[in-house]
């Protein structure tokens, strides 16, 4: 069974297609992820509704349609949607903590990784992340649905098994099954390529802003960086325990690759910002147990680089070992080279972890040239 899994759910999925949040819907599905939860597993969840729970407290008003009207809607119904949130979470004594991201906080190193630490901690404390998109700021998202995306970003951040992508339809079709009776459910798709995308449609709630095409680029996105994608109707019983108890719903989109390997290519692919001098007794370490990099194992730094960086992993004698992903940055390291890991909150003040460059984020390099 997947340990770690990222739920999207979807305007027409929250409201069943009328102009408000669907308390008896969202307490359903809510009983099914606190149900998973309760079983161990790391569960966040990705939300839109905020526009709609926005039309909702406003008392569905008659507003333009042009952006800023949006994002006023999306500003009003933000606080709301958690609240419901947390009232319907809370039948379950289960928590939730709220998370507002932009693609900037994404593509931001530092950001990133203190994305990543807060959605991991919060689901490692049994706590549900409530992900959405910043609508208020983020215009790409009101324009092109974009929370679909995102949930494909989170997926990769926190080295999702599974994404399940929540929706008011059974899945992917060989023909738009609103139009045709005779339409089939695509079971499972091992590569998406134009032939696939060429049976995207658009939205059909008007509710939301993303359709089918937005979750098959998720899809690909998701796969592509290792996690396995299924689009699966919100309107089925039980959907989510279905689904996690190996029923086949919807449309399963495979993997292309591992997390680690999808990784690796990435490491390996990224120029380094700086570089890490290790000794020969991390160098051993490494090498032979596979471990994380620790302060302690470090003898010298070159370059100023942040938090979140890819740097070169160097032995004593210059020639390249590893690219890594460093907790720190260049001048936290400065200060904590040399230094046990239960030195580093006294040291720094605070902590990120004990080690600088963690194993799932180190590969080795082939390469005995010396580093110019």
């Amino acid at each position: 069974m997947s340990k770690t899994i990222v739920i999207k759910l979807g305007t027409s999925t929250l409201t069943e297609g009328t102009a408000r949040l669907s308390r008896p819907k969202l307490l359903d599905i809510i009983r099914q992820v606190a149900a998973l939860v309760k079983e161990g597993i790391r569960v966040a969840v990705v939300t839109s509704g905020a526009m709609a729970a926005g039309r909702e407290v406003l008392d569905n008003p008659s507003l333009p349609n042009y952006l800023p009207a949006k994002q006023m809607l999306c500003s009003v119904g933000q606080g709301y949607l958690m609240e419901v949130y947390s009232l319907l979470f809370g039948h379950y004594d289960t928590h939730i903590g709220q998370v507002l991201l932009t693609h900037a906080d994404l593509s931001h190193r530092t950001r990133y990784l203190n994305a990543r630490d807060t959605i991991n901690t919060l689901m490692d404390y049994g706590i549900v992340p409530i992900v959405n998109e910043n609508d208020t700021l983020a215009i790409e998202e009101i324009k092109v649905g974009d929370n679909d995306n995102l949930a494909a970003h989170i997926a990769a951040l926190i080295d999702a098994d599974l994404m399940i992508l929540v929706t008011d339809q059974q899945g992917l079709y060989d023909r738009d099954p609103r139009l045709d009776p005779e339409a089939k459910l695509i079971s499972r798709v091992d590569v998406i390529d134009d032939s696939i995308y060429a049976l995207a449609g658009g939205s059909s709630s008007g509710l939301g802003t993303g359709g089918m095409m937005t979750k098959i680029q998720a899809a690909q996105l998701a796969t592509r960086s290792g996690t396995r994608t299924v689009i699966v109707s919100g309107k089925e019983q039980n959907v989510l325990l279905r689904l996690m108890a190996g029923e086949p719903l919807g449309t399963t989109f495979e993997p292309l690759v591992s997390h680690l390997e999808s990784r690796k290519r990435w490491l390996l692919a990224e120029r380094p910002r700086g570089t890490i001098l290790i000794d020969a007794g991390a160098m051993k370490v490494l090498t032979t147990r596979g471990a994380s990099l620790l302060p302690v194992g470090i003898r010298a730094v070159k370059r100023k680089f942040e938090r979140g960086a890819v740097v070169l992993v160097v032995d004593e004698e210059d020639r390249p070992f590893a690219h890594g992903l460093t907790n720190y940055s260049s001048a936290e390291l400065e200060k904590i080279r040399g230094h046990k890991s239960l030195e580093i909150a006294e040291i720094l003040g605070y902590t990120y972890g004990e080690e600088a460059i963690h194993r799932g984020n180190l590969v080795l390099v082939s390469t005995k040239e010396k580093t110019p």
